[in-house]
């Protein structure tokens, strides 16, 4: 079978078309904005990335690299986790948590009102009445870990609130040396 011949008149092949300077330019710059779009975007995102991964692992780092109490509140969920509420107003917030195979501890301090105090007690299940003058119940092993001495004007109560595992044990002790802020210490230890 033969295929018919084609004239220039009837549509056969054409010579190529010459493409223009503007056209040809237009189109490398098309060419190279995708490229960039291709290329430089998933970069530039993976550099950023990386700049928060390393942030991210430097404060971590920081964090856990803490040795004694911080400045700062705990997480809400260490405070659901080891039932310490901390009140409203409270000033002079330090916590620490530490952690091992046995015990997990977190150490809170914080100053309050005779209001406050009374609402933290009753969020933690006791009362003023189940607190006892002179009884230091932090231990002297928590004590240094924090740093807390009991040894300034006082009086000092005290109370070790326990619970079936897995709530957490308290042991709580208060400086009620200004009557109207008093200062409250509390570790609540949980065993995993």
């Amino acid at each position: 079978m033969s295929l018919p011949r084609q004239t220039a008149s009837s549509g056969g092949p054409q010579p190529p078309r010459v493409e223009d300077r503007s056209h040809r330019i237009r189109r490398r710059a098309l060419t190279l904005l995708i490229i960039v779009l291709l290329i430089g975007v998933p970069a530039g995102y993976l550099v950023i990335s990386a700049n928060q991964s390393r942030d991210s692992g430097k404060n971590k780092e920081a964090k856990y690299a803490a040795t004694g109490l911080t400045p700062t509140y705990p997480a809400k969920v260490q405070r659901r986790l080891y039932q310490v509420p901390i009140p409203h107003p409270a000033d002079r917030v330090a916590s620490y948590e530490t952690n091992n195979w046995k015990t997990s501890r977190l150490y809170v301090q914080f100053r309050t009102t005779q209001a406050g105090l009374d609402t933290f007690l009753e969020a933690m299940g006791v009362n003023r009445g189940d607190l006892e003058k002179g009884d230091l119940t932090i231990n002297a092993r928590d004590q240094q870990i924090t740093g807390w001495t009991f040894t300034g004007p006082g009086p000092w109560w005290g109370l070790t609130h326990r619970q079936k595992n897995p709530a957490p044990t308290q042991d709580v002790v208060v400086n009620m040396s200004d009557p109207v802020l008093p200062m409250v210490y509390v570790v609540s230890r949980t065993v995993p």
